[in-house]
């Protein structure tokens, strides 16, 4: 299994966890979703993230999402989740699944992290639990873990750890922080692989900042990777003309409390999993919002179409 390096470019999917109606794993749908993406022409997955619901998970359970995810996708790199409390559960999840053959794992910080040398500190804590041979995605999305890391601060991070090979960048407003680690690059520091997230919402400005490409949810991966290819061939405009058609649908996704109902939604309407069933606690949709949802769509097809 190849591991993410510095290079790392491309589309790397948040992949949902398929729950059966009883609140079982559905692992005929992990099945069915790893093939899907493989087909839309993602560059790779990653698990067991904040949309794959893995604090809902016992441990046993994210071990046979792992061997499931990483036993379909072949050879498709596959970024495992292993953000927890407590080192001792990041060292244990995260080197068990670089054993099953994980390209990497992605661990965000802590919430009670307050200052730059406590953040430092942490991933320093990280780097040692881990090991320094394990490829290793530091997730940066403070509207959810409410810790806020500077350019600065990432740049000490990436300096003192080369197996910080890659930042899922999530942070909003966040352009300006891409063009500032790209210029540090540029004055010498060492490289690393920014994958954005955030749903997509500013994929084409991300990428044409600097951004190696996505790494989130989005229920049409497809226009993630046709955005990010376009982009690469240096056709922006008609990049920036796909991205449109779905930018809707984008927007309605990125809902407080309701964007992992929605996605599940489109991804069970799809035929990608069997049901958008959310483990609890979770928000289902109402008739109204699923109205809305099947009108989005509609409305996008009929664009796509238009655009040919």
């Amino acid at each position: 299994m190849p591991q993410i390096t510095p290079q790392t470019k491309g589309v790397f999917v948040i992949a949902a966890t398929p729950f059966a109606p009883d609140g079982a794993l559905d692992m005929a749908s992990i099945d069915r979703m790893i093939d899907f993406y493989r087909d839309a022409g993602a560059d790779g997955v990653t698990i067991l993230g904040v949309m794959g619901e893995a604090p809902k998970l016992t441990p046993e359970e994210s071990l046979s999402v792992i061997r499931a995810t990483l036993t379909r996708a072949g050879n498709m790199p596959v970024i495992v989740g292993v953000s927890a409390p407590g080192l001792a559960a990041i060292r244990d999840l995260g080197l068990r699944a670089m054993d099953m053959g994980a390209a990497g794992v992605m661990v965000a910080p802590p919430g009670s992290l307050r200052t730059n040398e406590q953040i430092i500190g942490y991933y320093g804590h990280v780097v040692e639990a881990l090991g320094p041979d394990v490829p290793l995605c530091l997730q940066d999305f403070p509207l959810v873990t409410g810790v806020t890391i500077s350019p600065a601060t990432l740049g000490a991070i990436f300096e003192a750890h080369p197996s910080v090979v890659m930042l899922k960048h999530e942070d909003w407003p966040g352009l300006s922080k891409i063009t500032t680690l790209r210029k540090a690059e540029a004055a010498g520091r060492r490289r690393v692989s920014i994958l954005c997230g955030n749903g997509g919402m500013f994929l084409p400005e991300e990428i044409r900042r600097g951004a190696d490409g996505a790494m989130t949810g989005f229920a049409y991966p497809e226009m993630m990777v046709q955005v990010c290819r376009l982009s690469a061939a240096g056709d922006h405009d008609r990049a920036q003309d796909v991205f449109d058609a779905y930018l809707p649908l984008v927007r309605y996704e990125q809902q407080q409390g309701v964007g992992l109902a929605a996605r599940k939604y489109t991804l069970a309407r799809r035929g990608i999993i069997a049901s958008d069933t959310q483990r609890k606690p979770g928000q289902a949709l109402s008739s109204e919002a699923v109205a809305e949802l099947d009108f989005l769509i509609r409305r996008q097809e009929r664009r796509l179409a238009e655009l040919g």
